[in-house]
């Protein structure tokens, strides 16, 4: 495990593999940490090391990485450190894959920096349907977790950081509908079918980016595999 240090936020990633890099977004919502990976339905480190050189990052406050809190955190927050992270390794250009939360980061990375990323993997994304109040409560699960260390937050403050995530109108969180109807970035998104990342958020992506493509079933059985095979040909097919 690596470290590097922004002025008050502490990073923490490992580096796989060797080649053109991707940076690997975990899921885990407002825990997003490598550790994550280990603990879904598929863990893309080990076929991908075998073709490309991974960094795989704890979000701030997740895993190992710290940070303070403020009132004004939110997406950009973790755009910031996450293109702080590329910048330290001297990465100028690479693929994103991300996984719930992951896919939302994607897209407002692409957003931030539209000349580093070649293609975004997106892997069930997160959407606003029916199901704010689901993402308002695993907010608040993952602050009752992490409060005792940031004694100095009031609760206005955590309330505001909570709007600015979850409290908005946008169906992808951090861009418009209008940015992915011209999103620059290739996009392949494997479909989610839950209540945090919706089978409809994941298809109005597809049909709205100019250039993405929709794989429904990869989860489990023969699909997976086909999916797999279909991620390292999208991969190096942009690389």
């Amino acid at each position: 495990m690596s470290t590097v240090t922004f002025g008050d936020t502490t990073i923490h990633y490992q580096e796989f593999g060797d080649g053109f890099p991707i940076l690997l977004i975990a899921p885990g919502g407002m825990r997003s940490a490598g550790d994550f990976w280990d603990k879904v339905a598929w863990n893309p480190i080990p076929a991908l090391a075998k073709h490309f050189r991974l960094i795989v990052m704890d979000q701030r406050n997740a895993g190992l990485s710290q940070a303070p809190v403020t009132a004004s955190d939110g997406w950009h927050s973790y755009t910031a450190d996450q293109l702080a992270l590329l910048d330290h390794l001297d990465i100028d250009s690479c693929h994103l894959l991300g996984m719930c939360i992951g896919g939302a980061y994607n897209l407002a990375l692409i957003a931030a920096a539209p000349e580093r990323f070649n293609s975004a993997v997106m892997l069930q994304p997160i959407g606003l349907t029916d199901n704010r109040d689901a993402f308002n409560a695993m907010f608040d699960d993952w602050r009752d977790e992490i409060a005792a260390n940031h004694p100095e937050v009031e609760d206005e403050a955590w309330l505001s950081f909570r709007h600015n995530m979850y409290g908005g109108s946008l169906k992808f969180f951090t861009t418009t509908d209008e940015f992915v109807e011209n999103c620059p970035a290739p996009l392949l998104v494997l479909m989610g079918n839950d209540h945090y990342h919706p089978e409809s958020i994941s298809r109005d992506m597809t049909a709205m980016a100019p250039n993405a493509r929709l794989i429904e079933e990869w989860k489990d059985g023969p699909a997976r595999q086909t999916a797999i095979a279909a991620i390292i040909d999208f991969l190096q097919t942009h690389t």
